[in-house]
This record gives structure tokens, sequence and C-alpha cells, in this order.
């Protein structure tokens, strides 16, 4: 047999069940002009890392196997390299393959391929005009009324307000307003998870839950309604208490783990995307419910504080304490204090060594960098930021973003902080300075009208702001709401400011708190968060009369000792013992407290190493 016709039976056998051009009709599941108008409906999940996960396995599912590519195998196979196709006019358009030595051989025609449970699938997934279209809708939505919630995972089940629908749990009990209930399995397994990364407050749980030291305690709370939070709460119930909750922002909700909270009993009333009305009136529904009095108060942000002011003063009379655990709530406490107009006691969790040095530090340097790369995509290394105050949440997003190969400025009020940003090899600028310059702003002050619009007008196109304090007062975003600005909305918590001259500023989360509106944050270090506000809790309501003034204090240092005492076991850590020698040297108990009131402990040194895969997403 001569090379030109094994040549030309090889190529029959490799392309003979190869559509041609006519076979892909319009119609056909492969057409390159199909044009699919159908969008897939999506369920709305928490704004963490379960939520992608659900929202990529229910794609994948969705899709099943009708992507284009699928063919038969021998339809997958390409002509070898020796054979090259050709069409011949003079043939009313049937193909052929040339050898190299110029020999013609003819490919014989095929039957079309059908696919029809493929194209039915197929025409389910959204096309690039109907992706185009939704983000137009969303953006002119954004444009129009400034909605907090537009988000690519809405459906349009979803799109009736949590207010006004009627939900009952397994058991018909309907107290809690939540975005829905069905969504609880999912949420049971985040809490699950989170579990396993608190283990002081498992500790705390399993040690306590016989003596039920807040047995007979209301507690009322207002925090981010989190897996993490989930655990606290459950914990909080093991101990005695009664829970009403409801979030201190209106996007750090994960839906999921407020529906599995409804579906244990807890009257949650939370939900993400919450109007500003909505906000009020689920902290309103948690205060204001008949034959419940609240006697302790867990707060971040002090604004369940200030409502019960506002609203409800006389309750007052039966609450025995207020813990508060953010920069923001604690200056209205001590405002509170100062005007002589804070009538019982409260605890400054925010300011213990447990959550300064840990939360504040440790939970702001891994979470930045998500929080950036989940709603931007931005590359970190030569960036210009500016990162306005050096506290200790300052630190943490400083180090990551260093770490990380970006050029930092750091912005300061106190001499103090400021000397360490110096000495941490920060250039201390004021903000005018380099506002023009700089391609990414942080505030993280805990102020108000850090970022005005002067500011913001004079930044370069393109430039990101966000803010990683409490409260959403550090950019002055209301001076954007303005006829002569366009608002666009191109992510959920994304929204692009564009100015009459086109240039266009990237608002992270309009203006709220990015690591929790925007990513997730770090379980393990939120455990000692949620450890010294259960202690403070205890302390508070068990407190003898008289033990505490109405007054602000700090939680005292045997119980910050106690919080990371329960944590170490889970480094396999090994605590030396002082001999009785050695304490009487330094003057201590053996059994601690170990530094006096007035100890600051000082920052550990951040090793960049650490950061070489940690936030890889």
């Amino acid at each position: 047999m001569s090379v030109q016709v094994v040549a030309a039976k090889m190529a029959e056998v490799e392309l003979k069940d190869v559509p041609t051009g006519k076979d892909l009709s319009a119609g056909s599941p492969m057409s390159p002009t199909s044009e699919d108008k159908s969008l897939p409906k999506i369920e709305s999940f928490a704004a963490g890392s379960s939520a992608a996960a659900s929202l990529t396995v229910e794609s994948s599912a969705k899709a099943g196997d009708s992507s284009p590519g699928l063919l038969t195998p021998n339809a997958a196979k390409l002509p070898q390299a020796s054979a090259m196709k050709r069409t011949d006019p003079q043939q009313n358009g049937g193909e052929a393959f040339v050898n190299r030595d110029g020999t013609v051989a003819e490919a014989p025609r095929m039957k079309k391929i059908q696919f029809a449970e493929q194209k039915q699938e197929f025409n389910k997934r959204p096309s690039k005009i109907g992706r185009r279209s939704l983000s137009r809708s969303i953006s002119q939505s954004s444009t129009d009324s400034y909605s907090s919630a537009a988000s690519y995972t809405d459906s349009s089940d979803d799109e009736t307000s949590p207010r006004d629908k009627q939900q009952k749990n397994s058991k018909g009990n309907g107290d809690f307003c939540i975005k829905n209930i069905k969504q609880a399995d999912f949420g049971r397994r985040e809490i699950e998870i989170a579990e396993q990364e608190m283990p002081a407050l498992m500790a705390l749980r399993k040690r306590a839950q016989g003596e039920k030291p807040l047995a007979g305690a209301k507690v009322v709370g207002c925090t981010h309604i989190t897996a993490q939070t989930a655990v606290l709460m459950e914990t909080l119930s093991a101990l005695g208490a009664q829970c009403r909750w409801a979030a201190c922002n209106i996007y750090s909700t994960q839906n999921e783990v407020a529906a599995a909270l409804a579906e244990g009993g807890f009257s949650v009333f939370a939900w993400k995307g919450e109007s500003e009305d909505d906000f009020w009136w689920c902290i309103d529904r948690c205060v204001n419910v008949e034959g419940w009095q609240p006697n302790m108060i867990l707060d971040d942000g002090g604004d369940l504080t200030h409502w019960i002011y506002k609203k409800y003063p006389s309750m007052f009379k039966k609450i025995k304490g207020i813990v508060e655990e953010s920069v923001t709530g604690v200056h209205r406490l001590y405002q509170l204090s100062k005007a002589g107009k804070l009538c019982v006691p409260a605890m400054n969790v925010n300011d213990s060594v447990t959550k300064q040095k840990f939360d504040n530090l440790y939970c702001c340097r891994e979470s930045i960098l998500d929080g950036y790369k989940r709603t931007t995509d931005v590359m970190f290394g030569g960036k210009q930021v500016v990162v306005c105050g050096y506290g200790e949440v300052g630190k943490g997003c400083c180090a990551a973003l260093k770490a990380m190969g970006s050029i930092v400025y750091v912005t300061e009020i106190d001499p103090i902080c400021a000397l360490q940003a110096c000495m941490d090899g920060f250039r201390l600028v004021k903000l005018n300075e380099v506002i023009r310059q700089v391609d990414i702003v942080i505030t993280c002050t805990g102020n108000k009208n850090v970022v005005v619009r002067e500011h913001l007008d004079r930044m370069k196109n393109g430039c990101i702001v966000c803010n990683m304090g409490h409260s959403n007062t550090e950019i002055d975003v209301a001076s954007l709401r303005t006829p002569e600005l366009t608002w666009e909305r191109v992510r959920s918590q994304v929204d692009h400011v564009i100015w009459p001259d086109g240039k266009r500023i990237v608002l992270l989360a309009e203006g709220r708190l990015l690591n929790l509106s925007c990513s997730t944050v770090p379980t393990f270090v939120l455990s000692i968060t949620a450890t010294t506000q259960a202690l403070a809790l205890i302390e508070l309501y068990n407190a003898p009369e008289g033990r505490y003034k109405q007054d602000v204090y700090l939680l005292p240092k045997k119980m910050d000792e106690y919080v990371a005492s329960l944590h170490l076991p889970t480094f396999d850590a090994h605590l030396t013992e002082l001999t009785d020698e050695q304490a009487k040297y330094l003057g201590l108990n053996k059994n601690g407290p170990f530094k006096p009131n007035y100890y600051r402990y000082a920052d550990v040194p951040f090793n960049p190493c650490l950061l070489h895969h940690d936030f890889i997403l």
C-alpha cells in the first residue's frame, strides 16, 4: 500500500465522526451564534467562603454534561499533522484533506449529531449577553435607588423583604425574621465547622454547663451574625441564658447561619443586605417584645445600647450590665459615663488584651487581603496604599500589605503610634500629601470624616476606597450621593462612583466594615474575643451588688489570662510554672495574674513568610 493511500485512510478514520460546518446549525448546542436568554435561578447564601462553594456546586450541577465540547471520543480527536483540510468549491462545499505530497483524500459526509437533552440543559446557562444585561440592570438599580442589597446572588424569589414573609421553623415557632428558614441545614454545617476552631468556647461550655452561671439571664445582642457568633450564642444558651439577637452591620449576616439559629429556637432578626430602616426595625423587634425583658446587653458598636436609651430608657432599671467590644461602642459608653447618663455598669471588652492584641491585630492582618481579593481581584505588589490610623487594626493591615510588596503610607494623630509606624518602616504622611497618587485608601481609626469629599475628588482614576473600622462614618459616603455623580454596581458590595469627566473610584461595602462585609474572618481568633465576651457577661451578671458602679470597666487581667490559657492546648503548648522562690522574688502569685494592670503588651513581630500561601483564593 502506498504512503498516499495510508495517509488518506488515517485521515478518514480520525475524522469520520467530526460534524462539518453545515452540521453546526443555528439551533445546535455547538452553534457559536446560539443565543441563550434564560438565566439560572441562584439561591443567595452567606458572604463567606461557604457561599462561593455553594454557588460553584450549584452552577456545575445545572450545567451537567452540556458543555460545547461534549463530543464522542473519536470526534474529540484532531487530524494528524500530516494532513491539511480544504474546501473545494467545485464539489459543492465538499471537504477534503491535502497530504504533504499533494495527493487529495476526500472525507466522507457525516450525519448531523443531535443532542436533544444536552441542548435543553445547555440553554439553561446564561449567555454573555444575559450576563451583561444582568450587570446593567443591577448597575441601573444601584444608580437609581442607591440600594444596598443589589447582588448577583439575589434571585427573583428573594426580592420579597423578609419582613413581609411568614416563616416558621420545624417546631412551629415564628419569633424570628431572616432571609430563608430552608437554609438551616447549610447553616448548621457552618456552625459545626466553626466549633472545631473555637476550642475555648467549647471548653467553657463543657466546664460551666452543669453550673449554669447564666441561669435567668436574658441577653439581648447586636453583633455580626456569623457562624462564630452562633457558637457564642449557643454557648450562652448552654450556660442558662435566653437570647434575642440582631445584626450590627447590614452586610455581615450569613443568611444560612441565621436560619440555623432560628431553626434552633433563637429569636434572630437579621439578613444580609438590610436597609437602614430594616436595621433599626430588627433591633426594635429584639427589644420590644411582650412578656420578655432583657437584663443583659451584648453590643458591638453601641447601636443597641443607643436604641434602648432613646426608645426604652425604663428598661435599664432591670438591666445588670452592658458588654461592648468595639472602639465606636466603647467611645459612646465613655461619653455617657462622662455626662452622668450611664446608669448601669459596662465592660469594655475592646481594650482587653485578648481583644486588642489578637482580634484587632491578627484578624485584620489576615482578612484585609481576603476582602480586597474577593471584591476587586487587585494585585498588591507595587501598589501605593495609604492606611489611616496605626492602632492594632492599622498595624495588622500595614503588615499584610507590606508583606505583599505594597508601598505603604500611614496617617496618624498619636505621636506614639506614629513613631511605631516609622520604626516599622512606614512613611508617616498627611492624607492630602499622597491622595493624588495612591492606588488604595484604607481607614481604620474609629473616627468620622477621615476621608471627605475633597479627598475623594482628588483621588486618581481607579482608586479603591474601603473602611476597616467598625462604623461607616470614616468615609463621607453621603457626600457622594449627588446628582452629578453616577453610581454603578459592578459586583456585590462593589460600586464604581463615576465623576462627570469619566474618573471613577471603587468603593467597597459602601464604606462599611470591609472584612465582615466582603469576606470572612479567621474563626480561631474570634474564639478569643467570643470567650472574653462570655466571661464578661458571666462576671457582670453574677457580681454582687456594689462591686461595679455605673461606670466603664476593663476585664480583670486574671480573666484575660484565663482566656489565653484555654487556647494554648490547640498548639500543644506547655506553660512554665514558677517555683515558690521565683514567685516570691517577683512578688507574684504562682497562678497569676502575671502582669500589673499598667503593663502594655508588646506587639508580636510579623513574619512576612507566613503570608506566602494564606491568601490564595
